[in-house]
């Protein structure tokens, strides 16, 4: 990929444009969405996280599905679809009255999402040159400038605290999926790679990728630390003032924004990446533990805590991301991009469904030991990767050495 800021190719840049305003709606999200239903539509924190719990489980099996679909047909079509669908299902945000309804919209906008990450994984691998894992890189350095703009609004949604801005946010996430959509119309179609010969769900079969697709799974539960945990921690349990929010979220943004393709290219194989997974885990626990400080000591004690520990959890993220591009293209099989992705999705669809009720029992409601529990979970995930990449590694020597190698494994 090329070094500059905006890509060569039209089809990158039409896919980065596209991606852009995509994440200016996912930073509003994912800076105050739980805020929205609990402090606008007044559910109960402990509901917000049962009903995204089974959102995301609804949504687990869609990835794999379009992922497939994706491979056989024309996968740009195939991710517009779900961006339109995600887009209409945001706009029922602004008619959620109660539990039950607010778990229908949710459900089929996490699903809708699901889907279109393992939509867009063919289109990324097919425009994305000798290496895609760093195109997939230079795509979350975009997302996060769109993340740090939406999260700018969010910000002042939730310092005004009315209904009003609420809703404005709401609505201003459902137009941006829609534009995002329609961008898509100027990348070319993406013609299927024909199918090698073998099962057709292969990816499920595949024990070691089914093995590191369960711990990315609890790793990515750092992603909801962030959007659930922090937000839910600063208004219920510290002293720091509640616009210190959005400070945080940018403050991650940004330094993703600047390092997160330089990290991605010091990741160039499967060892690197499982190492990096290594790194992530330490980091992790670092931050969960500076977050936990921050519940007593005075308002600027504790919003710099929070903003050290962004900082922390960030370069966390920065070797989670990068690692988690690499195994997943570098051990998926090209004429399967979609299927294997989304079976790799299925692990961030398990943190989606059950990291903010975990997170908001550990963290919210016992309170600081949770913090370190979390923390912990993150570090001994990190140390198991590289034994589960080594597995992957020997089948696949057995495979080419055209050794017998039992598809269904006991994982």
């Amino acid at each position: 990929m090329s070094p500059s800021l905006v890509p060569a190719g039209r089809p990158q840049r039409m896919l980065a444009a596209s991606n852009f305003v995509f994440t200016v709606g996912s930073g509003l999200y994912l800076t105050a969405g739980v805020l929205y239903f609990t402090e606008a539509v007044r559910l109960p924190p402990a509901q917000v996280g049962f009903g995204l719990g089974i959102a995301g489980l609804l949504a687990l099996a869609l990835g794999v599905a379009v992922g497939h679909v994706a491979d056989r047909r024309d996968a740009r079509t195939v991710y517009a679809a779900t961006l339109v669908v995600q887009a209409a299902a945001t706009a029922g945000f602004l008619r959620v009255d109660g539990f039950w309804a607010f778990v229908a919209v949710v459900s089929v906008a996490t699903g809708a999402k699901a889907a279109g990450v393992a939509a867009r994984s063919p289109i990324i691998r097919r425009f994305g040159g000798d290496r895609p894992q760093d195109f997939r890189a230079y795509l979350r350095a975009v997302t996060n400038v769109g993340v740090s703009l939406g999260a700018l609004f969010a910000g002042w949604a939730v310092q005004t605290g009315t209904h009003t801005a609420y809703d404005l946010m709401a609505a201003g996430m459902a137009v941006a999926t829609a534009a995002s959509a329609v961008l898509l119309a100027f990348v070319p179609r993406v013609a299927p790679v024909a199918a090698a010969a073998g099962p057709r769900w292969l990816a499920l079969r595949d024990a070691p990728y089914l093995l590191l697709t369960r711990l990315d799974g609890v790793m990515a539960i750092q992603f909801k630390v962030v959007t659930v945990a922090v937000p839910l921690w600063v208004v219920g349990s510290t002293r720091a003032p509640h616009w210190v929010i959005s400070p945080t979220m940018l403050t991650g943004t940004l330094i993703v924004i600047v390092f997160q393709v330089r990290a991605s290219r010091n990741v160039g194989s499967p060892a690197a990446g499982a190492a990096a997974y290594r790194r992530a885990g330490a980091a992790f626990l670092a931050a969960c533990a500076l977050i936990s400080l921050a519940a007593g000591p005075p308002d600027w004690a504790a919003a710099a805590l929070l903003v050290a520990a962004a900082v922390v959890h960030t370069v966390g993220e920065l070797w989670h991301a990068a690692a988690g591009f690499e195994l997943s293209f570098a051990l998926a099989p090209e004429w399967a991009t979609g299927q294997y992705l989304g079976v790799f999705g299925l692990g961030a669809g398990l943190a989606e469904a059950l990291g903010p009720g975990l997170l908001i029992w550990l963290c919210i409601t016992w309170g600081r030991p949770g913090w370190y529990v979390v923390g912990v979970l993150f570090l001994i995930t990190g140390l198991v990767v590289p034994a589960a990449v080594r597995w992957a590694g020997h089948r696949r020597a057995a495979a080419e050495a055209g050794q017998p190698v039992k598809p269904n494994a006991s994982v």
